[in-house]
Parts: C-alpha cells; structure tokens; sequence
C-alpha cells in the first residue's frame, strides 16, 4: 500500500475531523472512501462517453431502430406478452 501526503484546507479539514468523530472512522478511512467513490465515477463518467460517442457514430452510419418497434417493446414489459428487444 502507498502513502500519499495530502494538505486539507481548514473548510476540509474541519469537517472531516468532525465527520470521523461521529462516525468512529479514521480520517484515512474517509478519505480512501471518497477517492474510491469518486474514481468510480469518473470511469463511469468515462464509459458513458465511449457508449455515447459510440450512439453517435451508429446514427450516423445510419444504424437505427424504428421507433415504433422500440416503443412497442416497451410498452409490453411486464405483460404476459412481453417481447424481446428489437435488433438492428
């Protein structure tokens, strides 16, 4: 495991001590715990934008589902007669 130096600024800092007191949890548990978060969902943010680029070049290639087709499917979750999803 590394060791990283952090400087909190009094506004972090504060609130954390308090937060770690009321929790009965080490600042350095917060602080992975809030990395880690927050990693997470920068690489979800990520992933979002390669399956939206990825959207945009499908439309653009001409790659479409008909409406009709996925509105049907939707309206059709949950029924007995529930269809699969429309393909390309």
């Amino acid at each position: 495991m590394g060791v990283t130096s952090v400087r909190l600024q009094p506004e972090i800092e504060n609130p954390l001590e308090r937060l770690s007191k009321k929790l009965d949890r080490s600042k350095n548990y917060l602080i992975n715990q809030a990395i880690k978060e927050f990693l997470e969902r920068k690489s979800l943010d990520e992933q979002r934008w390669i399956e939206t680029i990825e959207a945009i070049d499908s439309v653009k290639s001409g790659k479409l589902i008909d409406e009709k087709n996925v509105n049907d499917w939707l309206d059709s979750w949950g029924s007995e007669n529930e269809l699969k999803p429309p393909k390309l």
